[in-house]
């Protein structure tokens, strides 16, 4: 709560009295930001926003207190420490004093001028107090101009001073080696450094006319001009002014020729021509910059100059007919200089402008020669011969040195060693090819396939290898673009037809029901289920053993029976000949094997118990044979007969 006093009475305790509509208290801040910085502050008013009633010092005030060194009473007093010196050619690096000034010199020997103003710039170097007196150039004006006192310190008197920037000033006289030079005027840097310095500068002053100059700009002209062309005044006119063209020459028409750009100047001075080449980088040229050197060209000769000899005298007015004049340049149009046929294209803006303002010319247009790419030619592949892959006889159409195709190596990585076996039957008319089983191997890594025919005895046929790895076209489709076999197309029943020979697909691995169960979207389903079904109806449907003491009644199971041995004897055989010389012919431990399993001696072991046995003995029970055996030997759910398997693997 705050407390005020009784007016006019002292501040004395009972002499105050508490506001009671007073409701907010707040604490002024003595904190504030300046130029993103932190900094304290004197509080204006008190609790409450009540005032203080303290002499109260300025922010300027109370920073000169804290700054303020304190004096000692009984010791001498500290000397203070002396400022960081600064060379002088550091402090006044690049800072120069500029001052326009002029000098009469006059002209004895002329009665048109008696004296002559010249004006110069005079620079004053801080660093160094050395000066420098520049005379700015001006055209054609016939006297040596540019540096006219090099720099260097001036002297001022006979007494060996020289002159410092405290001497200069507006509206002075400055006496330099004989010559008095007005200083007229500074620069704005040179009047803000001397004012800072306490020089009052004096009132800047106009510069001095030339009369003879003045005299030069407004000629009062009180005769005719002559008839002749005056070529002096050609030369004063058109001095520095040049026509630029850019033209091509096009030599294409000659052996070795080709389009070349040059730039043609033309001088309206003196009406001479000059060719320059354009040369481009790393065009393989000679780097000659001028075709044609500056000179005048004859356009027309006369009869009798027809055999004149040019090459080692030059051509006189006598000679010729007529000259090349400016006239004779114009954009979109061919010129014939010595032999040479150039087509102006472009030219530059203050050749257009002039052509405007001289001739009366509409503006001249861009005419684009830039060379047009040549049109693209479709590359078609020629037909296909039959020898080797499409892709193969392709690459000889893409280059003189054929290479090898592309292959997908991230589909050779994910699919390297899995392959997909299937058992076929060779379907033909031929009464000796009935009977002739096949293995068909489908590679995934590069969708090739190979026939092998395992070797059976006294068959008529030596067996082995019947097609190498390769690929396989469909029937009917494109000789160009033609379209392979995959594995969807290889299911149970399927007629694959290889370069004329027809394979009807009987049996298939395991591994590939597998493989195509876990690329289900790749593939069709007709496929899979056809496998599913063959798979199904394999095992209790191949060899069904009849009930024990139950004989056949019916001559058709007795064929049957007969036709599943036969079946098995040949299967048999085709893997003992498959196995020929390898270790998996021991009939010994693997026999013990399966009768210790089997204790009550049925000749049936369990499926799990089989397998295990076949993983003990590393037997190779994902061969499409072998598989197939253990099919034919496997009766009702879960048992395999083991006899047919082990003499299979015996010698």
């Amino acid at each position: 709560m705050v407390s005020k006093p009784v007016h006019g009475l002292p501040l004395l305790p009972g002499f105050t009295f508490v506001d009671p509509t007073k409701t907010a208290f707040p604490r002024n801040q003595t904190l504030s930001f300046k130029n993103g910085y932190a900094c304290s502050r004197v509080p204006a008013v008190g609790l409450g926003k009540e005032p203080i009633h303290v002499n109260q010092l300025s922010q300027t005030d109370l920073d000169e207190l804290a700054n303020k060194i304190p004096t000692l009473t009984y010791e001498e007093p500290r000397q203070t420490p002396l400022a960081d010196f600064i060379p002088a050619h550091v402090a006044f690096d690049k800072k120069v004093l500029k001052f326009n000034a002029y000098f009469k010199e006059m002209v004895p020997l002329s009665n048109v001028e008696d004296y002559r103003i010249r004006k110069v710039v005079i620079y004053y170097y801080l660093e160094d107090d050395s000066m420098s007196v520049m005379e700015p150039v001006v055209e054609n004006s016939g006297i040596p101009q540019g540096k006219f006192i090099k720099r260097q310190r001036l002297p001022k008197n006979e007494r060996g001073d020289h002159y410092h920037w405290k001497d200069l000033n507006r509206g002075i006289n400055l006496s330099i080696y004989g010559k008095t030079f007005r200083l007229v005027d500074c620069d704005p840097f040179t009047k803000v450094f001397l004012e800072s310095q306490g020089i009052e500068l004096n009132p800047p002053e106009t510069m001095a006319i030339d009369p003879y100059t003045e005299l030069r700009r407004k000629p009062i002209r009180m005769f005719i001009t002559p008839s002749d062309f005056d070529q002096f005044k050609q030369f004063l006119t058109f001095d520095k002014k040049v026509l630029r063209f850019y033209s091509i020459w096009d030599d294409t028409d000659s052996m070795f020729g080709e389009s070349r750009t040059y730039i043609i100047h033309y001088y309206l001075a003196d009406d001479t021509v000059e060719v320059r080449e354009v040369h481009e980088r790393n065009d393989g040229r000679d780097p000659f910059p001028v075709l044609l050197k500056r000179q005048r060209l004859p356009k027309v000769l006369k009869d009798n100059s027809k055999h004149f000899p040019r090459c080692v005298l030059e051509v006189s007015d006598a000679d010729v007919k007529e000259w090349f004049t400016a006239k004779d340049f114009a954009v979109g149009q061919t010129v014939s200089m010595l032999g040479r046929t150039f087509f102006i294209y472009d030219c530059d803006k203050f050749t257009r402008d002039f052509y405007q303002d001289k001739f009366g010319f509409p503006e001249f247009p861009v005419i684009d020669v830039s060379k047009k790419p040549p049109p693209v030619i479709k590359q078609e592949l020629p037909p296909y011969n039959g020898f080797g892959f499409i892709e193969d006889s392709a690459q000889n159409c893409f280059a003189l040195i054929p290479k090898t195709p592309r292959k997908d190596v991230i589909k050779m990585l994910i699919d390297d060693h899995k392959v997909l076996r299937y058992t076929a039957s060779l379907e033909s008319p031929i009464p000796e090819d009935k009977g002739r089983r096949f293995i068909i191997s489908y590679f995934l890594a590069t969708d090739m396939v190979t026939i092998f025919e395992p070797p059976v005895r006294n068959s008529g046929f030596f067996g082995g290898k019947y097609l190498t790895k390769t690929k396989i076209a469909k029937p009917g489709s494109c000789v160009d673009n033609p379209s392979y076999y995959g594995p969807g197309d290889f299911y149970i029943g399927a007629l694959i037809e290889v370069f004329g020979h027809r394979f009807i697909i009987q049996d298939a691995d395991e591994y590939v029901l597998k493989y195509l169960e876990c690329h289900a979207d790749d593939y069709p389903q007709e496929t899979i289920l056809s496998l599913k079904k063959h798979f199904s109806r394999q095992g209790p449907s191949m060899t069904q053993e009849p009930a024990s003491g139950q004989a056949e009644d019916t001559k058709d199971k007795e064929d049957k029976d007969k036709e599943n041995k036969d079946e098995m004897e040949m299967l048999i055989k085709q893997i003992q000949e498959r196995l020929k010389g390898s270790n998996f012919l021991i009939e010994g431990p693997i026999r013990e094997a399966f009768e210790i399993l089997d204790k009550e001696r049925t000749g049936f072991v369990d499926k799990e118990k089989f397998f295990g046995i076949c993983k003990t003995f590393n037997l190779p029970v994902d061969d499409c044979l072998i598989n197939q055996l253990i099919r034919m030997c496997t009766h009702g759910e879960g048992r395999i007969k083991y006899y047919d398997f082990v003499r299979a693997l015996s010698q």
